[in-house]
């Protein structure tokens, strides 16, 4: 716990309209009231009240800014402390100039995060809660936000209290036999032990199957879109992000790198990837665009293998369909208003046909089709919203699985006649990983690991 007062840039650092300085700290009243002239005194001023004055150099007596500043008293604030926020004209001068006077003072610069760090610590949040402050300032799309929004409300911390405290009540149970085993009935400790395990364990493997829905729509889906040169995919990009990204041309090997752009396709994120035409060349540029091509299509979640069905298939794409035959390909046959001379028997050997979508890129016919096959691969059709409470985090996901391995041991060492004293350790384990996911059991250098991921004054 630290007691010092700090200070940061809370908006972003560029021209706008205003621009929020956060002071947060013990002496973020009578500090900030050094360098502000107003009618008021702030160190007389009500909580959550805002005034107007200006930002005065305390040397010179030279007005620096016109300002409005907002008193939030402790504990009624975001970190529990008292906290003060400076609304001044947006613009870099001026809050660089408010940030130079406050730093003389008695406060120090924010580090990253630790406006949110401090909530945690004095206990407005949790961890998880506080790592879904950073999962709302990165969302991608609508959904994603909903679900940061649900996070920080603490819908993933109240199903894991839940949990802890089936388990507590186990562990209290078994305690009882040990303290007093001449009044423990060993098959009925044993079965109660199954049962509550048995409970825990169903709900984590249902949070657990939420993981890769929630990773997608925190992360995005990784989307490679590939094929021969000159085959549509620049202006399947296009089509897809709604403005002209790519550059289209009739002139083969016009895309010589990888281009990326987001996308949300029925709430889903996608990033996308326009990739190089895939093919054998002598040009050394080509040759490097290609190749980067090849990086990307292994590290992408999803393939969009761009055909033209007005031309048969040549031995690259022979080679490509071959490579990823096993991968989650959509195979889009573009160019459908044109004469058929594509071996439609060939590609359907590869690829069922509910993953091989038709379209006329050019004229944006097919769109529907393919964001309908894009759903159907990853969310059954469509990403549930009733049940909001996805795991995304990778921590999380991982501590989850092993509060698992601990319950599934414990259930197992019941049916194996074990001491229960022994079936003790593994439910507490079980506890103790799911304690980590909220911050009731986890070390400083994590706390300081997970809060160094947030931008500077949040």
């Amino acid at each position: 716990m630290t007691h010092d007062t700090i200070a940061a840039i809370s908006t972003a650092v560029g021209e706008g309209g205003i621009a929020v300085i956060r002071v947060s700290g013990p002496e973020s009243v009578p500090q900030v009231e050094r360098i502000f002239k107003s009618k008021t005194k702030l160190t007389d001023a009500a909580t959550h009240t805002v005034h107007y004055g200006f930002i005065v150099d305390p040397d010179s007596g030279e007005r620096i800014e016109e300002v409005l500043v907002t008193v939030m008293r402790a504990p009624r604030s975001f970190t529990m402390e008292d906290v003060v926020e400076i609304s001044s004209h947006g613009g870099v001068i001026s809050v660089k100039k408010i940030m130079d006077l406050l730093l003389q003072l008695e406060i120090r610069l924010a580090e990253p995060g630790e406006f949110t760090k401090r909530a945690f610590l004095n206990g407005r949040i949790d961890l998880s809660q506080a790592e879904a402050v950073i999962d709302l300032i990165r969302s991608k799309s609508d959904r994603a936000f909903s679900i940061a929004l649900k996070q920080v409300g603490g819908t993933l911390s109240r199903r894991i209290r839940e949990l802890r405290h089936t388990l507590i009540e186990t562990m209290a149970h078994i305690e009882v036999n040990i303290d007093y085993p001449e009044h423990d009935v060993e098959s009925l400790t044993s079965a109660f032990i199954r049962e509550k395990c048995q409970a825990v364990m169903a709900e984590i493997e249902h949070l657990l199957k939420t993981a890769n829905e929630g990773r997608i729509l925190r992360e995005g889906i990784v989307t490679a879109i590939v094929g021969r040169p000159n085959v549509g995919k620049s202006s399947l990009l296009n089509a897809l992000a709604q403005e002209s990204r790519a550059i289209v041309t009739d002139i083969p090997g016009t895309t010589r790198d990888v281009i990326e752009e987001f996308v949300t396709i029925n709430g889903i994120p996608l990033k996308l990837l326009d990739t190089a035409g895939i093919r054998e060349t002598a040009d050394v540029v080509e040759q490097i665009g290609v190749e980067r091509s090849r990086s990307a299509l292994q590290e992408a979640d999803l393939i969009l293998l761009v055909l033209n069905h007005n031309e048969p298939l040549n031995e690259d794409e022979i080679k490509l369909i071959e490579q990823i035959g096993s991968r989650q390909v959509i195979v889009i046959i573009n160019k459908m208003d044109l004469p058929q001379k594509l071996d439609l028997d060939t590609v359907r050997a590869h690829f069922n046909d509910d993953r091989i979508v038709q379209m006329t890129i050019a004229e944006q016919k097919g769109m529907d089709d393919l964001e309908e096959a894009i759903s159907s691969i990853f969310f059954s059709g469509k990403v549930e919203s009733n049940d909001l409470t996805y795991v995304s985090n990778v921590r999380h996901i991982a501590l989850l699985k092993k509060a698992h391995r601990s319950l599934q041991d414990a259930y197992e060492a019941t049916e194996q006649h074990i001491p229960i004293d022994m079936i003790q350790i593994d439910v507490r384990s079980a506890w103790e990983s799911l304690g980590e996911i909220i911050g009731d059991a986890v070390g400083d250098s994590l706390i300081d690991q997970i809060f160094s991921q947030f931008c500077l004054g949040k």
